[in-house]
């Protein structure tokens, strides 16, 4: 090796070169050179007792470590009528996974792991599934229809999740535009993923076949920002039912993203919707990273049909080095393979995300697919390099690198290894083309790794066990009077009502805006108050405090109701939430007592006045009236809240001399 070749000093370069950016810094004119485009399919189970095509119970969980049964299952891929294979069997073929699911008998049933044909479709599911279709003004359609997608990672025992279309066509309304709805349709809620650790993924079944809404739009999304505005928008208009779950895992959506000349990847199962701006904004500058690769390796290796790559299994004796992993390869029985890839060189430490470089598609493809757990390779553009030069040299001796060539070295059970190499160099290979279509995981920091290929188009066939559910239009329109207001409305009205807008999403989020537009209109309380009792107090103390029972949201009506009742000042119920948050069943006039508030009357509280403003006169330090009143304020402060209304205070505290 050489130390000519700088990988940090190349990273930082290829970043620049191709006009990355920080969120922070990007700007719309940003997204429109490098084609930004995104779209959304957002999922929400719905508030049903029962699954969607069995009658086990939903939403009822279980433990990791709590189940009666274990079935294990291995991915065969078949070939389709057309005599071809979906990519994504062939790619879970080749982990040889035993995929194992852990099953509770109050929760899951022989329909499950396709035993027993489909019970009849949980009307409630679908009357829901209508109702939210019409909220976002889709076209209802005359008959559901019931097919099967194929699920081939594992997810779901059969293979495949039923699911239905329910609305086409149809639209939502963001600040600045309108973003086109595909569909949204009806299905089945996956297992939730207990580990993947080698060979062996392990589910849990309790979560699998509840129902569950996917609304899907138009790739009319050109900035981060709007992306998260519409999923924002989405998840709104779901909990303005109330017929919908919530809470973490309940709520989630998958982000379509590319760039001018990318291709389709799917970031899966952001669990945040706070997330997807650094998500969407790194994805796009990835694909454009692709792109700048694809164009270098070509005007290195003009037909990429010629390319080969080079590899040599060698002995870890040949390598003295402190490195655990590599020590212990003899004593576990693993391989250790040097790797040639000509051309490769400056493209493993080519920047791709913030703090990930192209050799890290690599490293997640092994991971994903080979199953060989990290640390299972290092190369020869690490930033901190894990091998000596000593040992580059030798292993340059047993590949004969040129100039211009990357080296890597991996290691792995020797079951692993083709699987490996087959990896690598199919990446490689891709690297050619530019953006392979694939899924992608999120993390909060922004950044996505490799789950597994993209599923190919033609994954979905009729369900033959499930006879067509024709919808009269009386039964629709009977489900469209009570359908709430439109979100946008919402907002809007919230705006006439000056609350602030920072408090919008955890109203909407929480569905709240019905209970504060009763506190508003029966109660007579200011609507900017109790959108901040909401929004900023009760959003603060929800951080701060758990409850000894349940909290529901309608006891602050109750507890505004009591003060009105009692003529006491709105202000105080800031300071009773926490402890009306933490001990719901507490009754109020033992809050009021905990909190050591005492009835004054104004006059009471005003003729302090003269003695506070004869005792700042002896203590003041600093000049002006205003540091006078300010300090006078403060310490009425404290008996007047509940008693007399601030402002009002505040003003004849100024008029007593």
């Amino acid at each position: 090796m050489k130390h000519s070749f700088n990988p940090r000093k190349n990273y930082e370069s290829t970043r620049e070169k191709i006009g990355y950016v920080t969120r922070q810094e990007a700007t719309q004119e940003t997204y429109d050179r490098i084609g930004f485009m995104s779209g959304l399919e957002v999922h929400q189970q719905l508030l049903t007792k029962e699954k969607l095509f069995c009658r086990c119970p939903a939403g009822v969980y279980q433990k990791p470590t709590q189940f009666d049964a274990e079935v294990i299952r291995h991915m065969r891929p078949t070939l389709s009528e057309l005599g071809e294979y979906d990519g994504t069997a062939l790619m879970e073929f080749k982990t040889r996974k035993n995929i194992v699911y852990r099953l509770k008998n109050e929760t899951t049933c022989t329909y499950e792991v396709d035993d027993t044909p489909p019970f009849p479709l949980n009307k409630e599911a679908l009357a829901i599934a209508i109702e939210i279709s019409l909220v976002s003004k889709l076209n209802i359609v005359g008959e559901v229809h019931i097919t099967r997608k194929q699920y081939l990672d594992g997810s779901i025992p059969t293979g495949f999740q039923r699911t239905a279309i329910i609305g086409v066509e149809g639209e939502i309304p963001l600040k600045n535009k309108k973003v086109r709805l595909i569909q949204l349709s009806l299905e089945e809620d996956s297992c939730r993923e207990v580990s993947d650790v080698g060979h062996t993924r392990i589910y849990r079944t309790d979560r699998l076949g509840m129902p569950l809404i996917e609304t899907v739009t138009y790739p009319d999304m050109v900035n981060p920002d709007e992306v998260k505005e519409a999923c924002n928008y989405i998840r709104f208009l779901n909990r303005s039912t109330g017929k919908v779950r919530t809470g973490i895992g309940a709520g989630r959506e998958d982000v379509n993203v590319s760039c001018r000349g990318g291709s389709r990847v799917e970031i899966k199962g952001v669990a945040h919707t706070r997330w997807i701006p650094s998500l969407t904004h790194n994805e796009c500058f990835r694909q454009w990273a692709l792109l700048a690769i694809r164009d270098e390796l070509l005007s290195r290796v003009p037909v990429a049909a010629s390319w080969k790559m080079k590899h040599v299994l060698f002995e870890n004796d040949l390598l003295k080095t402190s490195f655990e992993p590599i020590k212990q390869t003899k004593e576990n029985k693993n391989q250790l393979v040097a790797v040639l890839l000509p051309k490769f060189k400056g493209i493993l430490s080519h920047f791709t995300q913030p703090g990930k470089v192209f050799a890290n598609e690599l490293s997640e493809r092994l991971k994903v697919i080979a199953c060989i757990e990290v640390p299972h390779m290092t190369h020869s553009e690490e930033f901190e390099q894990i091998l000596t030069e000593s040992n580059w040299e030798k292993i340059e001796q047993l590949l004969i690198p040129n100039e211009d060539d990357a080296m890597m070295v991996i290691w792995g059970p020797a079951d692993d290894m083709p699987t490996a190499l087959e990896v690598i160099e199919e990446r490689c290979q891709m690297a050619f083309k530019g953006v392979p279509n694939e899924t992608r995981k999120s993390f909060e920091n922004g950044t996505t790794i490799f789950e597994r290929v993209l599923p190919g188009a033609d994954r979905m066939y009729p369900d033959t066990d499930s006879a067509p559910i024709p919808l009269e239009n009386s039964f629709i329109e009977s489900l469209g009077k009570n359908i709430p207001k439109e979100v946008i409305e919402r907002y809007q009205r919230m705006r006439d009502w000056n609350i602030p807008e920072d408090t919008y999403t955890y109203i909407l989020k929480k569905n709240l805006y019905p209970l504060i537009d009763r506190i508003i209109t029966e109660l007579e309380v200011d609507p900017a108050f109790a959108g901040k009792l909401f929004g900023h107090t009760l959003k603060w103390v929800e951080g701060h405090f758990k409850p000894a029972a349940e909290f529901d949201y309608k006891i602050v009506y109750a507890l505004l109701r009591f003060l009105k009742q009692l003529g006491l000042e709105m202000a105080i119920a800031k300071k009773m939430l926490p402890l009306v948050y933490q001990y719901p069943k507490m009754d109020f006039e033992s809050v009021l007592t905990s909190i050591k508030f005492k009835r004054t009357s104004k006059e009471q509280i005003l003729s302090q006045v003269p003695f506070l403003r004869k005792k700042f006169a002896e203590i003041r330090i600093s000049k002006g009236n205003d540091i006078e009143h300010k300090w006078i304020f403060g310490q009425v402060r404290r008996s007047a809240e509940g008693n007399v209304p601030l402002s009002i205070l505040a003003k004849e505290i100024n008029e007593i001399k």
